[in-house]
């Protein structure tokens, strides 16, 4: 039995997405949505990671349950972020799987290029340090508001980085051609499905790009790109991808691209039939 832990859950994708990744596995497993309340995690988790196989982690509880688990597994120490826990040897590890679905869904040479990031918060500093890890050329596009949080996110890449070059625009000043860019923003996400972080301009100077939103499927950013043929994905292959990191970490499980493609295009269809 298998679990999402957050608050609040509203109407999550995760049960539709790990219910069938455990069909094609031939397993029967539930997954539920157990939602917990800040004020309610250090009473409740330890008895709900005992009660359950594996947990994924959802806000606002990445960081907190770290002082629950036994360990880190690399990927989650690398941000001091968990998003997957799993239990291994008697031992209570942490995961993140965040990030594998990211690698999963940009090209890798892309991302050691010119890297345009659009926005820095949550999962733009996981975005931004993996291009800086792959020795990308990284420019971090803002609002004005968002100042203090870039430089904070440019000082730690520079600290970790000592060779990479980053460098802060606001979003409306964005020049030069990139490689890829990345949309880590709100924009364009349900219900304000018109909106888009950059213009039509910015886009036509990108090889490719990626958008992490994947609600509705395709954001103005990825039709307007694939208008102007650009190799262009959306954020739920990255959803998918990451669930399928924890399967793999959970119980050893394979799956091939025809699978995940499928799984991908019916999470798709499922979320324009409930928005």
């Amino acid at each position: 039995m298998f679990a999402l832990i957050g608050h609040p859950l509203g109407h999550s994708m995760s049960p539709f997405i790990h219910k069938k990744l455990f069909e094609i596995s031939g397993r029967q497993e539930a997954y539920e949505l157990c939602e917990i309340k800040p004020e309610e995690l250090k009473s409740r988790l330890p008895e709900v990671i005992q009660t359950y196989d594996g947990l994924n982690v959802t806000i606002p509880h990445k960081m907190q349950v770290i002082d629950f688990l036994d360990k880190l597994d690399i990927s989650a120490a690398k941000y001091n972020s968990v998003n997957c826990i799993a239990k291994e040897n008697g031992k209570i590890v942490g995961y993140n799987t965040d990030c594998i679905g990211f690698l999963r869904s940009v090209p890798e040479k892309a991302l050691g290029g010119k890297f345009l990031l659009a926005g820095c918060g949550g999962v733009g500093r996981m975005m931004a340090l993996e291009a800086a890890d792959h020795g990308g050329d990284i420019t971090i596009a803002i609002r004005e508001s968002d100042s203090d949080m870039a430089k904070g996110l440019a000082g730690e890449i520079n600290e970790k980085f000592f060779d990479v070059h980053v460098k802060i625009v606001l979003l409306s000043e964005i020049t030069g051609n990139y490689d890829l860019l990345v949309n880590s923003t709100p924009v364009g996400m349900y219900p304000n499905i018109d909106a888009c972080p950059v213009s039509e301009e910015v886009i036509s100077r990108c090889e490719n790009i990626f958008d992490a939103i994947y609600n509705p499927n395709e954001t103005v950013l990825i039709k307007t790109a694939k208008k102007l043929n650009k190799n262009a994905t959306g954020g739920m292959r990255m959803l998918v991808l990451q669930a399928v990191a924890a399967h793999e970490i959970w119980y050893g499980a394979k799956f091939d691209e025809e699978q995940t493609d499928k799984i991908i295009s019916e999470v798709s269809a499922e979320v324009e039939k409930n928005f």
